[in-house]
C-alpha cells in the first residue's frame, strides 16, 4: 500500500486544513484517497480501473467529485499560488476532448467548454503563471476560442507584477494599456503589421519557454492531456489539483 501513496506526510500537512469537516462517521482516509484520484488522473484511468489498494473505486470517485464541486481544490490551490515572484507569463494550450466527454455537447444547463478547433473538438487551457512557471490562474473556454477571449477573463484576476511576458497573440493595444495601468510592464513581440512596434526584451522573452514546459508537464498526466470528463468544472478540478500536486506541494 506504501508504493501506492502519492502523497507524503508532509504533503498533507500543507493542504489538510482545507479540507472539510467529517460529520458522524469518519470518512475514508484522506491520504489514500487523494493518492487514489492522482492516481487515476495521472494515468488515464477509468474510475473503475484504480486499483483496489486505494479502496472503491466509486468512494475515490465520490470524493473526487464531492470535493470538486465544494471547492476544495479551488481553495487550496488560491492559497498555495496567491504569491508570485514579481514576473507573469500567459498562454493556452488546446487538450483533445474525447467522445465520451463530448457525448452530450449541447446539453445542460452548464457551459462545457468543448469546441471545434483544427484539432477537432478540443477544449483551450489558459494559464497565467509565475516566473518558475508554476500557475497562478487557470481558466477554461471552448477550444475554438481567440488568446484574447482568455486575456479578457483573466485581466480582472491578474496578480501584481513587475512585467508580463506573452506571445504574439497577446499583442493588442487593450491588453497593453491594461498592463500599463497596473504598473506592468509588457514584454510582447508586435504583430508584424503594426506601423509602430512597441519594443520587447528580446533576453528576457526567452524565459517564456517555462510557461511551454509547464504545459508539457501538466499534459504528462493523461485525464489532462485527453479530457474524459463531461462536465468543464469536474475536468478543471483535475487540473487544478494535478498543478497543486506537480507545482506546489511536490517542489517546495
Amino acid at each position: 500500500m506504501t508504493d501506492l501513496l502519492m502523497l507524503t506526510e508532509a504533503q498533507m500537512r500543507r493542504i489538510e486544513p482545507f479540507f472539510p469537516l467529517s460529520h458522524g462517521i469518519p470518512r475514508v482516509d484522506d491520504r489514500r484517497i487523494l493518492s487514489g484520484i492522482l492516481f487515476v488522473i495521472r494515468n488515464g484511468l477509468r474510475w473503475r480501473d484504480a486499483p483496489a489498494g486505494y479502496g472503491p473505486h466509486k468512494t475515490v470517485y465520490n470524493r473526487f467529485v464531492r470535493w470538486s464541486r465544494l471547492g476544495v481544490f479551488n481553495r487550496i490551490f488560491a492559497e498555495l499560488a496567491k504569491d508570485g515572484d514579481g514576473v507573469l507569463m500567459i498562454d493556452a494550450t488546446h487538450l483533445k476532448a474525447h467522445r465520451t466527454a463530448a457525448s452530450l455537447l449541447k446539453k445542460g444547463l452548464l457551459p462545457r467548454c468543448i469546441g471545434r478547433s483544427r484539432g477537432g473538438l478540443t477544449t483551450k487551457l489558459h494559464v497565467i503563471c509565475d516566473g518558475r512557471g508554476r500557475p497562478l490562474r487557470l481558466l477554461l473556454t471552448e477550444g475554438q476560442r481567440n488568446d484574447n477571449i482568455g486575456a479578457r477573463a483573466l485581466e480582472p484576476v491578474l496578480p501584481q507584477a513587475r512585467v508580463l511576458l506573452a506571445d504574439r497573440a497577446y499583442d493588442s493595444n487593450w491588453f497593453r494599456q491594461t498592463l500599463d495601468q497596473r504598473g506592468i510592464t509588457p514584454c510582447i513581440p508586435a504583430h508584424a503589421k503594426r506601423k509602430h512596434r512597441p519594443p520587447h526584451d528580446p533576453v528576457l522573452y526567452r524565459q517564456r519557454n517555462r510557461i511551454e514546459n509547464m504545459f508539457a508537464r501538466l499534459k504528462d498526466w493523461r485525464r489532462i492531456h485527453t479530457r474524459y470528463d463531461r462536465c468543464a468544472d469536474i475536468f478543471l478540478a483535475a487540473i487544478t489539483f494535478a498543478a497543486i500536486f506537480i507545482f506546489w506541494i511536490n517542489e517546495s
